[in-house]
């Protein structure tokens, strides 16, 4: 499915990631499960394997430099999807702890599978982020959150800060334009304040954009709202 082994390795490299032939046998077994699922339900418009490998497969382990994610620690994917970034990151630092969040049962099937056939090891759960961030034995656990979603940062960060415990941080992936001042106000309201704001070229071509909030105060328990009032009323 992927390229040659020696192209991959490339790639890595000259990102400044390390690459050996265990991680390019998971990475080939997830790209192929994933294109035949992705046959029977949606779960990526790419399908190119070089295009799954850079815009994918490479974005997400990026995070382990953009990021300087600590050694163990906990991570909840929010809106996972096909298990990205942390299916990708989870097989590249085997010691993070991952939490794969989705709203649609459909996918979290593809992502038991998928971890069995990847013989490694994450919590899966089918819920929507504003539900699940006011239970108690998810709500202010995680040292980090994590989004790809293509929603705007006010409400992205009223789905993901609420799992964040103190001192941890939301991970937003971003595109380019991104305008952060917007959110300036759910920020404060949810207890974050930003910390890093990094932008780079994904293996010298397209722009990515990773934003780090750190949760500094309580996430407020009238927070996260119901779903009607995140989406037509932004913080």
């Amino acid at each position: 499915m992927l390229a040659d082994y020696k192209i991959c390795e490339e790639i890595f490299n000259r990102n400044g990631l390390k690459f050996n032939n265990n991680l390019y046998e998971k990475l080939d077994v997830y790209a192929d499960f994933l294109c035949g699922y992705n046959q029977k339900i949606n779960l990526t418009a790419i399908i190119d394997p070089r295009e799954i490998f850079i815009k994918h497969f490479l974005d997400s382990i990026l995070l382990d430099i953009h990021a300087k994610i600590p050694e163990k620690a906990s991570i909840i994917d929010v809106g996972t999807g096909a298990g990205l970034p942390s299916v990708p990151l989870k097989l590249y630092r085997g010691d993070l702890n991952f939490t794969l969040l989705d709203s649609l049962n459909k996918r979290v099937n593809f992502l038991m599978e998928l971890k069995n056939k990847l013989g490694i090891e994450y919590e899966c759960v089918h819920s929507r982020a504003e539900l699940l961030g006011k239970e108690e034995v998810y709500r202010e656990k995680f040292d980090f959150s994590v989004a790809r979603a293509v929603a705007g940062l006010p409400k992205l960060c009223e789905y993901c800060l609420p799992f964040v415990k103190l001192g941890g941080s939301f991970i937003a992936m971003k595109g380019p334009n991104e305008d952060v001042s917007l959110a300036k106000n759910a920020i404060n309201a949810l207890g974050g304040e930003i910390i890093d704001d990094v932008g780079y070229y994904l293996d010298g071509l397209e722009q990515r954009r990773v934003i780090i909030i750190r949760k500094i105060t309580h996430t407020p328990l009238k927070y996260p709202r119901n779903s009607g009032q995140i989406k037509n009323n932004p913080l």
